[in-house]
């Protein structure tokens, strides 16, 4: 079995489109797909809506996918070919109690592939793969954390050849070495991008 882990700096990068690209070109592997959400305070683990549950209640669920109706992540990546989509929740900080789970429910798996950064904290994926953007300035920490491990980027086209990152304190550094996969919405998955993952994962 193998594990691609898509990650990103901040919302709304595409990572959702970035695994289900990736999906749909690559459907030899029979993915299992998994979205990792972890909710803030006030927000409940089992439906992702707000709720007065204490601290120690509530704090994770895991749900298979059944519509195809592609409204929403979980949803698209069955709709873009996924042999099985979970989604994952956990209050803020709870993921580990929550990893013991995530693997029994992966032990039967062909491969997998997870939308996530803070999951590398309890994995080694055969593949770490980030959406960055220059143009955004937001840089949560789980990705300042593990843009070193990266095996390659998916990089927003910069809308301007000499852009300089908006980014705060990340040393550009840490993306030297790295295979870069240019993007420009619509397209978030190119040739290049799912050659790489085919070879890498043989």
């Amino acid at each position: 079995m193998a594990t691609i882990v898509i990650g990103g700096h901040s919302r709304n990068l595409g990572k959702t489109s970035v695994v289900a690209g990736l999906i749909a070109a690559l459907p030899e592997f029979q993915w299992t797909a998994v979205k990792i959400t972890q909710f803030g305070h006030g927000v409940c683990s089992v439906n992702g809506e707000s709720c007065d549950c204490a601290t120690d209640e509530h704090t994770q669920a895991i749900s298979q996918e059944k519509s195809r109706a592609g409204d929403s992540d979980s949803s698209r990546f069955l709709v873009a070919g996924a042999a099985q989509s979970l989604w994952v929740r956990t209050k803020q900080g709870w993921l580990a109690e929550a990893m013991p789970d995530v693997r029994s429910r992966l032990a039967g798996a062909k491969n997998v592939i997870i939308e996530s950064n803070s999951v590398m904290k309890f994995m080694r994926p055969d593949l770490y793969i980030p959406v960055v953007d220059f143009n955004t300035a937001d840089f949560k920490e789980s990705a300042r954390e593990f843009l070193d491990r990266a095996d390659a980027v998916v990089l927003h086209t910069a809308k301007h050849p000499d852009a300089v990152p908006a980014w705060k304190d990340v040393s550009l550094k840490l993306l030297q070495g790295k295979q870069v996969f240019p993007i420009t919405p619509p397209e978030y998955v190119t040739k290049d991008l799912v050659d790489f993952v085919r070879e890498r994962l043989g």
